[in-house]
């Protein structure tokens, strides 16, 4: 009787999930990286809102989150994963290597960021750092967010930015943050001032290359 082959993964497998909207690239990252010995896919998600959920049902090591998500960004994700799923670290994963992005990343608790365009090789081994407690940054972008400096935007500010998308009046972002007509005007005003820009759609384009919204 032939003898069945043997798995050769270790006996605890790294537990990851995967948050990418593309749903050839999640597939192909699946792929890889459940072709090292030592790691297991055991989630996949394509939307921002999707994942503190399959997070509390799999429970995994390791998540893998893109930023720009349908539902809600991998940003604010990392940050309820930090207080929902404590345990599992947050490794960033995305094209948009901005600065801004970078800090916000940090600030939600994430323990990695790294841009796409790198061999899953390297990422398969930053995966198994940040598990030891290392913090793992792409080193060009660092450098970048270092020369950037802070977003000069408050809470507020950036919040009147998100809402000022498509065409949406003083009313319509009034009502969307909870705000007077007057209040989000001068917020609109201070964000234009602090981007150089001359108008809000002006300042949220400008404000989304740096990574502050």
């Amino acid at each position: 009787m032939e003898e069945m082959p043997r798995d050769h993964r270790p006996a605890k497998s790294v537990r990851l999930l995967l948050a990418e909207d593309q749903g050839m690239l999640r597939g192909a990252l699946a792929m890889l990286l459940g072709m090292e010995p030592d790691m297991e896919v055991v989630a996949q998600v394509g939307r921002g809102d999707e994942i503190t959920p399959k997070a509390l049902e799999v429970r995994p090591d390791v998540a893998l989150l893109d930023i720009e998500l349908p539902g809600r960004s991998g940003l604010d994700a990392a940050a309820e994963l930090r207080d929902e799923v404590p345990e599992c670290r947050v490794l960033i994963l995305t094209t948009f290597g901005r600065p801004g992005y970078l800090r916000r990343a940090m600030e939600a608790g994430a323990v990695g960021f790294l841009v796409k365009d790198g061999p899953v090789e390297e990422l398969a081994r930053a995966i198994r750092r940040v598990l030891t407690g290392e913090t793992v940054i792409d080193p060009a972008l660092a450098a970048a967010a270092l020369s950037a400096g802070p977003s000069p935007l408050t809470a507020r500010e950036r919040d009147v930015l998100n809402a000022a998308v498509d065409g949406a009046t003083v009313a319509d972002i009034a009502g969307a943050v909870h705000l007077s007509e007057s209040t989000v005007r001068n917020y609109l005003s201070s964000a234009i001032g602090k981007t150089g820009t001359r108008n809000r759609m002006e300042a949220v384009r400008a404000a989304r290359r740096q990574g502050w919204l």
